[in-house]
């Protein structure tokens, strides 16, 4: 019988806190923290990614390992396929040095692509062809990939991610072209898994947000951009990566002032949080059961951990996203009555 994997995950939305509340729970469990963050594989991407590796190391307390940290040059390509099978290679050295695989991030497809493990095809790009798509807008990958495909979710759930949009055209070319191999590749084994979600009010989310923001812009955060240009990545790559990049790049370029970057960057950050979260409801509707959890609930995430870990049975879930028109814990309500907000 073939090993299973019992793999703890923590998700939630950008800026909730995954990464202390996951440094902390490692801790607890002896867990190493596995990077689900599609940015933070890139070596130089640090403020812009919120990369504080200091974390892993909080006073007084032993250091936490952590893995798919820094692993690529900034200027890499990197696919959903190589990410899943360097995710199954660290969850194997986790494993052989006697430690819980633990994933923190909020790159949900990610992680979904390892609960569901995933066939995916392998192969190199046609080069002549993605350089074509690389000329297109996005407006134009959004249409040309709803033509191929017009049951896509990816214009949908990812509408400014360029290279997920590239690669899922080709992909979908492939398949209409009957191009596509039949012993598609799954890069990650099936496992038993553990998702926890952590919860906060979406208003408190975006004050966290805005907070976390304006504080990288004070720490430098132009700054690195400016310095990952002038070391050769491109405007193109800077808008490939998203969100602070796409905005830095064009600040730096002219296009926006300080003000209309700020301001636009923070919308489109909250918009991210919000796709998040369909995501995550995603995830609960095609049987993925996620706890959530208040950031003062470390005591409750450890207890959880260890029973899943025993192979003890766990409580259903206090509720779902899924069921929920806004995220609210069950707890929250509009009045003081204790009923769920709708």
């Amino acid at each position: 019988m073939n090993h299973r994997h019992r793999i703890i995950i923590l998700l939630g939305p950008t800026a909730c806190g995954k990464t202390s509340f996951g440094v902390a729970l490692a801790a607890r469990i002896h867990a190493a923290v596995l990077s689900a963050d599609s940015r933070q594989i890139y070596r130089g991407l640090d403020i812009g990614t919120g990369k504080d590796l200091a974390e892993y190391a909080p006073p007084g307390q032993p250091f936490v390992p952590y893995k798919l940290i820094d692993i690529l040059p900034p200027d890499a390509e990197y696919s959903l396929a190589e990410y899943l099978r360097d995710a199954a290679a660290a969850v194997n050295e986790t494993e052989a040095d006697g430690r819980v695989p633990l994933f923190v991030g909020g790159t949900a497809l990610y992680l979904h692509g390892m609960v569901f493990s995933y066939h995916l095809a392998p192969g190199a790009p046609v080069p002549e062809f993605r350089a074509h798509l690389r000329s297109l807008d996005t407006a134009a990958l959004r249409r040309l990939l709803l033509e191929l495909d017009p049951e896509s979710v990816v214009p949908a759930n990812e509408p400014d991610n360029r290279i997920r949009l590239i690669r899922t055209i080709e992909l979908a070319r492939a398949a209409n072209a009957n191009e596509l191999p039949n012993d598609l590749e799954r890069p990650f084994p099936p496992s038993d898994f553990l998702v926890l979600g952590l919860y906060r009010p979406r208003s408190e989310t975006r004050a966290r947000i805005l907070q976390r923001l304006d504080e990288r812009l004070a720490n430098g955060m132009v700054e690195e951009a400016e310095r990952l240009h002038a070391e050769g990545m491109s405007w193109e790559k800077m808008e490939f990566l998203g969100l602070e990049y796409r905005y830095l790049a064009r600040y730096l370029q002219g296009q926006l002032t300080m003000e209309e970057m700020h301001d636009q960057l923070y919308a489109k950050i909250c918009q991210f949080a919000k796709r998040q979260d369909s995501w995550f409801r995603k995830f609960e509707n095609d049987g993925c059961p996620i706890r959530w959890l208040r950031p003062d609930q470390l005591d409750d995430a450890e207890r959880l951990c260890r029973d899943f870990l025993a192979g003890r049975p766990l409580p259903a879930p206090d509720f779902r996203l899924a069921d929920c028109k806004y995220p609210v814990h069950p707890e929250a309500d509009s009045g003081g009555n204790g009923k769920k907000v709708r």
